[in-house]
């Protein structure tokens, strides 16, 4: 049976989606790195979500959380799906930049659109964590062995946990691959050394469960007029939302060259670019957990079954611990 096309792909055939999945498992580039390494999400995670330790290493570790899942093929090699290939570049910095500013904003709308449905999936998850009456059922939220992360049925609390760390990597990763928190190094603007916006803020365009509550065509109309004009993340060598695999980035600016700051090391990190992007994504995950907190609630109100399914998130035995 083929895979279904997840919603954020909305004009690719089930067979062409499948066909992209393939081929990405076949070409996951190796070398510099295309996103935070999994250290630095477990460090952003963690310091972002007041959760008990076994709950928060299921989401949270740096090789087996769910954080980190989309960093694992197929999922590595498709550019939304760590808010890759927005590159853009005004004509006053350059002329000719292949990607135009609706390109790439189109592009940037294609990563949000990878969280707006993971947020639905976990909200509709979440439900199966307790029964009609409010009692959080023990076998859908129980974590003595560990969750697994391949998008097939299981425990209520696995499939929120790796809904949300689906939805959330992409979102952490923003904050690494663009120019939102950055400052652009001293000397001219150009490919090599892109403006940087120096936001200090959570980015207005994610919004994600305002965004869940509307149809398509509202949110993606409102998040576009909320993207800065200068705003780029880096041409990575991936797939982007068109399902078609840029052969290089030549002439484009670059996820490896000119933007990423995925590691301490990265040129871009420099001065307090990394520590700029880290604290943007981290600020940005506890934004996306209180919100996701307040639909549960709003959604789940009966016999406070909403509170219940946020205790049991939050809880390592939560059976025990949410009466």
């Amino acid at each position: 049976m083929c895979r279904p096309v997840p919603s954020w792909l909305p004009r690719m055939s089930c067979a062409a989606f499948a066909g992209l999945l393939t081929a990405a498992l076949a070409t996951v580039p190796a070398g510099p790195a295309h996103a935070y390494t999994g250290d630095n999400h477990e460090e952003i995670t963690r310091a972002a979500l007041p959760w008990q330790p076994v709950t928060l290493t299921e989401m949270a570790d740096a090789r087996d959380g769910a954080i980190n899942a989309n960093d694992r093929p197929p999922y590595f090699d498709v550019g939304p799906l760590h808010c890759d290939n927005a590159d853009y570049l005004a004509p006053r910095h350059a002329s000719g930049h292949p990607r135009t500013r609706d390109e790439a904003t189109t592009e940037l709308l294609a990563c949000i659109r990878t969280s707006v449905a993971r947020f639905r999936n976990a909200v509709e998850a979440a439900g199966g964590l307790v029964d009609a009456d409010g009692k959080v059922r023990a076998d859908q939220s129980d974590l003595s062995s560990h969750c697994t992360w391949d998008e097939r049925p299981q425990r209520a609390k696995c499939a929120v946990l790796e809904q949300l760390g689906r939805g959330w990597h992409q979102i952490e990763d923003f904050y690494s691959h663009s120019n939102w928190s950055d400052r652009a190094a001293s000397g001219p603007i150009g490919l090599d050394n892109p403006p940087g916006l120096e936001r200090t803020g959570t980015a207005p365009f994610l919004d994600i469960r305002r965004y869940s509550a509307m149809n398509d065509a509202d949110w993606t109309l409102e998040a576009r007029g909320r993207i800065p004009a200068e705003l780029a993340t880096g041409c990575y060598p991936d797939f982007d939302s068109t399902g078609v695999k840029p052969a290089d980035c030549d002439g484009r600016v670059s996820h490896n060259r000119a933007l990423n700051k995925d590691t301490r090391a990265s040129t871009r990190s420099a001065g307090d670019n990394f520590r700029r992007a880290t604290a943007g994504a981290t600020a940005e995950i506890t934004r996306q957990w209180n919100d996701f907190k307040a639909e549960l609630l709003a959604k789940y109100p009966d016999h406070r079954r909403g509170a219940q399914m946020v205790c049991a998130l939050v809880h390592d035995d939560p059976a025990g611990a949410c009466p």
